[in-house]
């Protein structure tokens, strides 16, 4: 409990700065007086903070003389911070005699070390410090002696943050896409030519440097020049007028729908990336496991050709569609809500993570439930939407219990002992037959009331009356093979 709003003295923080200059900093330092304690615990965080940042500062201008376009400071960068970007490529520099000899000796000695500790499981706590420390300042010697084409520089930044053994670490020549040149020029050969930049210019850029999000200003050019106002203060600004846009959108219907279409529009029909201004989205919910048929199912027909017709009339683009979306008709606007919406249903079964991953027991049980109600709201029924059971959708794929299940179910106890006595091949296919208009559903598919209760026959109902099989299924069948057909094995239950 003493030490939890503390930091380590071994932490990357401290080492950075160094415990003489937090301590003359009138930082105080707790230690342990019975083991050891890695030289204590330091207790004022927010000074060390701000002595980090200091010292940051002071390493960061030496950077930024180099003339980089900017320069991103963080104690901690994110692991995929360089995603996205571009990195440009130094030319060696030669070293000096002096350097040369310091790497050989340095490459000598990680060597000897190497070699004495050949085949041991753990390295002594003061061997493996120093392994680190001779790597860190081979590191040192390859990342200081890199040349950059200056017109490079000019429009690519670097990273600075602190490594886990308390050194400064950079990494330079990173272009972001919107600074990479679009069009170079030709030269008069023809070539394609850099613009030449002079790095000894007095025009050189001065680097933008962000320190933990927070752009760092040069108080000497503050009165001079009008710079870009700072990030939080833009955060704070902004947030007045959200607020405010909310409470004006609130009070208005109708540019609220507008706003809504426009969002779920660029969703539905155009893929954008991005979010927009409206914190609202349709997710295209993709099937990865479907049925053959299921491309060419009515339902697939209606949705398509649906599309297809909204599609033609949309504008592609952004202020051209929010144009047209304003002058729809309400029944249109309706119309099309309701078509992007629908694009972001998901009735989907997915078997639950047992390890508590995305997809939960309870999450795929409150998204059933859910599609439950919205079935019912718009009385959807599966019969008329074009299904019906047959060998490959169902009959093929399921037990031979459940096989005459379904048929008791539609037709009553006497069909199902009509075929009880088939091997499940020739079982699937009578029972397609005879569950044919029938209306029969699985009971995924069935529309459920308010109680859960559900009609397995769909629309229909049980039929009583005994079904008549084809002659040469009515008794003991010898023979399986189709007149006219190859003789075929019918796979066992």
């Amino acid at each position: 409990m003493l030490t939890e709003k503390t930091v380590r003295a071994s932490d990357k923080r401290a080492v950075f700065v160094g415990l003489e200059t937090y301590e003359a900093a009138g930082g105080i330092v707790m230690r342990d007086l019975f083991q050891s304690d890695d030289g204590g615990w330091l207790q004022d965080a927010g000074l060390l903070d701000r002595l980090v940042e200091e010292k940051l500062k002071s390493e960061v201008e030496a950077i930024a003389a180099e003339g980089w376009k900017w320069i991103e400071v963080a104690v901690n960068l994110p692991y995929d911070a360089a995603r996205g970007l571009h990195q440009v490529t130094g030319t060696p520099l030669d070293l000096s005699a002096e350097e040369k000899a310091t790497i050989e000796a340095l490459k000598a000695e990680f060597a000897t070390i190497e070699a004495e500790y050949d085949g041991v499981d753990e390295l002594p706590d003061e061997v493996d410090q120093r392994l680190g420390e001779i790597e860190t300042a081979l590191a040192g010697f390859e990342s200081h002696h890199m040349q950059f084409d200056p017109n490079d520089v000019a429009i690519a930044g670097a990273f600075v943050s602190i490594d886990a053994d308390g050194t400064l670490s950079v990494d330079r020549g990173f272009v972001r896409p919107e600074d990479v040149p679009s069009v170079a020029a030709s030269g008069a050969d023809g070539a394609e030519t850099k613009a030449e930049i002079d790095p000894a210019s007095p025009s050189v850029q001065r680097a933008v440097i962000t320190i933990g999000g927070q752009t760092v200003t040069n108080e000497e050019d503050e009165d001079d020049v009008v710079r870009p106002l700072p990030d939080r203060l833009l955060t704070e600004l902004t947030a007045h007028r959200t607020l405010a846009l909310r409470d004006a959108i609130a009070g208005n219907p109708h540019v609220a729908m507008t706003a809504l279409l426009h969002k779920l529009v660029g969703d539905t029909f155009q893929h954008r990336s991005g979010t927009g201004c409206l914190e609202a989205s349709v997710r295209h919910v993709f099937f990865p496991v479907q049925a053959d048929e299921l491309k060419d199912s009515p339902s697939a027909r209606s949705v398509t050709e649906r599309h297809e017709a909204w599609k033609a009339d949309l504008p592609t683009d952004d202020a051209a569609l929010w144009d047209w979306l304003v002058t729809l008709d309400e029944a249109s606007r309706m119309a099309l809500l309701a078509y992007c919406v629908s694009y972001g249903v998901n009735a989907l079964y997915e078997k639950a993570d047992r390890y508590g991953g995305a997809v939960s027991a309870h999450g795929v049980q409150q998204r059933l439930a859910q599609a439950d109600r919205l079935a019912r709201a718009v009385g959807l029924d599966m019969v008329e939407a074009g299904w019906t059971p047959t060998v490959a959708n169902y009959l093929g794929r399921v037990t031979k219990p459940r096989i005459l299940e379904a048929v008791r179910e539609a037709k009553g106890e006497q069909a199902s002992q009509l075929i009880d006595h088939l091997k499940k091949g020739d079982m699937a296919k009578e029972a397609e037959r005879l569950l044919a208009d029938s209306g029969w559903l699985p009971e995924p598919l069935r529309l459920t009331d308010i109680d859960g209760d559900a009609n397995p026959a769909g629309n229909g109902e049980a039929d009583d009356e005994p079904a008549v099989l084809p002659a040469f299924l009515s008794g003991v069948v010898n023979d399986l093979t189709v007149t006219g057909e190859p003789g075929h094995l019918i796979a066992a239950e």
